[in-house]
């Protein structure tokens, strides 16, 4: 930052100390012209006075000297304050980011006045938030990646133990369980490649123009089963006949997730209702339950890869909380939207839109 603030302090004083030498040169070599023509002339009138004529030069000359000299200085001077004023607030930041660099996110950078160092600072402080924000999801998400794994590992791994020194007879029963937890683990990794897939730099979509209505009747067709087991009511308010670019597969996975999801939270007797429209050139999807809901103040962050609202990470009442990021990406990649509303108690609806095909 030093040899910004040098730039910028000899720019200004290089532009100061030019004018007034161009100006100061100018005036005398006017001057000198002026006078050697009125000396002419006066001699031709025999009104010369050389020694009157000689000293008023001089005294003019010097005078503008010194003006220039004077005026260089004071350039200099307020070039140096100007340099420093503008640049202290940079030399500000630059320290501020060179304490993130180094950890340190809770470095903010202190905001006056209201031009564009201002938004500046404060772009600087939003980055600061934001990279506190994930660093805090990081350090959350790598404690849940290893909360999923180490319990279904610490079970299997109690009930080897047990069969093995023979506390345990290996009956169905508890093979079974053994696999529900190998079962569990499988899911796991098939969901985080799933997300690692989606979220890939060279993640292609298979997009072709799709009946947007008859799709959605398939997916609910496919998970009707498990909606009749647990007793929850499905319904497919069905809508016209509307064709949108999507890839088949991929919008299959949208709708398993969020009927899924539905699913686990929403109790027995309980009431998922899927209905779209055409609005704006748009087809607008949404997924409505009657289930737990979520608060408030978990609905910025239900996206957001491992996390869930209930912390106890039972089975019974959810995933691992990878679901809604799968959903999220892949809505992106088609470029379409995705919004969550709900309240704690009364359900939740989620809602996507996709561009329709035009020909």
């Amino acid at each position: 930052m030093k040899g910004l603030y040098a730039r910028i302090a000899f720019a200004f004083i290089g532009i100061a100390s030019g004018v007034l030498l161009i100006s100061t040169i100018a005036f005398i070599v006017e001057t000198h012209y002026h006078f050697s023509l009125y000396q002419h002339q006066a001699k031709d009138m025999n009104l010369s006075s050389p020694t009157f004529d000689t000293h008023f030069e001089q005294a003019l000359v010097q005078s503008v000297l010194w003006s220039a000299i004077l005026g260089i200085l004071l350039s200099v001077l307020l070039s140096l304050f100007v340099a420093k004023r503008i640049t202290a607030p940079l030399i500000h930041m630059k320290k501020v980011a060179e304490r993130m660099a180094k950890g340190e996110l809770n470095a903010r950078s202190t905001v006056i006045g209201n031009d564009e160092l201002a938004d500046l600072g404060g772009s600087l402080n939003h980055l600061a938030e934001q990279l506190l924000k994930q660093e805090q999801l990081r350090k959350t998400m790598t404690a849940d990646v290893a909360h999923e794994l180490r319990t279904p590992l610490a079970t299997l791994k109690s009930h080897m133990e047990a069969m093995i020194d023979g506390v345990w007879t290996p009956t169905p029963e508890r093979l079974e369980s053994c696999y529900e937890e190998i079962e569990r683990l499988r899911f796991l990794v098939g969901d985080l490649e799933q997300l690692s897939e989606v979220e890939s730099p060279n993640f292609k979509l298979q997009k072709r123009h799709q009946d947007v209505s008859l799709a959605i009747k398939q997916c609910v067709e496919a998970s009707k089963a498990a909606f009749v087991q647990k007793g929850v009511h499905l319904e497919f308010v069905e809508g016209p006949s509307v064709f949108v670019e999507i890839d088949r597969q991929r919008f299959g996975q949208i709708m398993t997730n969020l009927l899924s999801n539905a699913l686990k939270f929403t109790a027995k007797g309980g009431h998922i209702k899927i209905w779209m429209k055409e609005e704006q050139n748009k087809v607008v999807i949404g997924v409505a339950d009657t289930g737990s809901g979520i608060k408030a103040s978990e609905l910025p962050y239900v996206f957001e890869r491992f996390y869930r609202g209930e912390k106890s990470r039972s089975r019974k009442t959810g995933g691992a909380g990878i679901g809604l990021s799968i959903v999220k990406a892949i809505v992106d990649a088609h470029e379409g939207e995705i919004q969550i509303k709900s309240k704690e108690g009364q359900g939740t609806e989620v809602v996507v839109n996709f561009n329709i095909y035009k020909e």
